[in-house]
């Protein structure tokens, strides 16, 4: 049987076409495009006219490659940017009309456990872990051992978010940053409070940001090691704390200059690694390890 997944996030869009031949699971294609949907105006709830074209665009070239691979079945799913946007519904309806392709849009609780079996499928949970991902829309967590899921919430601090709300100095000034950590600490409340209530030691990273921190640690220590290929990256602390002093201290040209980090991502991985900073801090937890698996395998998990 041959799968095709669509993650819809706020900031990119990935396609995922994978077969099944018995309990075994192949990677036939994969590909992501940065569509921004959440460009401009997402703290209004509005997907703007030019993101709006963009994201039918994208789901149109997506559609002609799943033709291609003669698919059984198509899963699509849409996360933040659709669910908080006033013509979020429209979006749905004029890709539907377009390529015939049927959007779900999934609540973040529905958000944090799809992530959680695509997590799960890679292998990192390993012990009692807080699971984070960070998107462009909004940041989930999830507490779990190596047998269930214990809690799980979604806020809406994505990094577009909060990137549109205080980002307004270069390099981000100390005002800026205090606005933001003081937004998140408001916000995570209750996180905090599971946390301490069960302790996690270790904060394992779903995807996205945290395959750019693992990036630049790589690099920096001249590894050779493709992490789009890897399932799971255990972090030094250390390198991961350099990593992110550097990134908060730098200016948007130096992060532009840093190999290891995509466009999309230049300006959005400074709120991503104040998050995580604070998290790491409030939750104290001084152990991290990255997922590559993600929401997207959580979907294909739940096809087969």
């Amino acid at each position: 049987m041959r799968v095709a997944v669509i993650d819809l996030g706020t900031n990119t869009f990935h396609l995922l076409i994978a077969e099944t031949v018995g309990k075994d699971l192949k990677i036939l294609y994969k590909t992501n495009v940065a569509v921004k949907l959440g460009e401009g105006r997402i703290n209004d709830n509005i997907i703007i006219p030019a993101a709006f074209e963009r994201g039918v665009s994208c789901l149109k070239t997506f559609y002609d490659t799943i033709l291609e691979y003669k698919i059984d079945r198509i899963r699509a799913t849409a996360t933040s940017a659709v669910r908080s946007a006033e013509n979020g519904n429209d979006f749905v309806k004029a890709v539907k009309e377009a390529t015939g392709i049927s959007i779900e849009t999934i609540s973040g609780d529905e958000e944090a456990e799809l992530i959680y079996q695509g997590v799960k499928l890679s292998g990192a949970i390993q012990e009692l872990s807080l699971i984070m991902d960070i998107g462009g829309g909004s940041v989930e967590f999830i507490l779990c051992d190596t047998e269930k899921l214990i809690w799980k919430k979604s806020y809406n601090i994505g990094a577009a978010r909060l990137m549109q709300q205080f980002f307004k100095s270069d390099p981000l000034s100390d005002e800026d940053k205090q606005a933001i950590l003081f937004h998140i600490q408001k916000q995570l409340t209750d996180l905090f409070e599971t946390c301490e209530k069960y302790e996690p030691q270790i904060l394992i990273g779903s995807a996205g940001a945290f395959e750019t921190f693992a990036e630049l640690v790589t690099r920096k220590h001249n590894q050779n090691i493709a992490i789009e290929q890897i399932k799971t990256y255990p972090f030094n602390y250390d390198d991961y704390i350099d990593i992110a002093v550097k990134l908060i201290n730098s200016t948007h040209q130096q992060r532009v200059e840093m190999p290891g980090i995509i466009p999309l991502r230049v300006d959005m991985i400074v709120i991503a690694t104040l998050i995580t900073n604070y998290v790491l801090g409030r939750c104290k937890i001084n152990r991290l390890t990255l997922s590559t698996y993600d929401l997207k395998m959580g979907v294909l998990a739940s096809q087969i």
